[in-house]
């Protein structure tokens, strides 16, 4: 009897390239973001705590290690986001500069479709305001 060997390692993680690419897909992010009229007024003027904390929760997101946890506690995604306006719009806005960083990364069609699926439940989880 044959046994299939999984040689590639089963996270994404791994698979994407570890830190490198998350701090690389975050600042093509952010690029978009600091142009951005309607999501701007949403960030501080310095955009490096945000950009360091987005790639450190990504990474023990999909299964790197979990220095976020260790300085930051529980993501605590909504609570942590509850305080700003996030409608529809901001969504929207939002998933366009990260689908845009997705698709200008090294991801294969499979884990770039996996980074989206997530992105776009996470955006919609943090919607907290109605619909206008």
């Amino acid at each position: 009897m044959f046994v299939q060997v999984e040689t590639e390692s089963t996270s994404l993680y791994e698979r994407v390239g570890r830190e490198p690419f998350f701090f690389a897909l975050v600042a093509h992010f952010y690029a978009g973001i600091d142009k951005d009229p309607l999501l701007r007024p949403l960030y501080p003027e310095n955009l490096d705590g945000p950009r360091r904390r987005l790639a450190l929760f990504l990474i023990q997101y999909w299964g790197g290690p979990d220095t976020y946890s260790q300085e930051r506690g529980h993501p605590r995604l909504r609570m942590r986001h509850f305080r700003f306006p996030i409608g529809q719009a901001e969504r929207e806005a939002w998933l366009r500069h990260m689908r845009a960083a997705v698709e200008s990364s090294t991801a294969s069609p499979r884990d770039a479709a996996a980074l989206m699926d997530y992105f776009e439940t996470a955006a919609t989880s943090l919607l907290n305001r109605p619909t206008t």
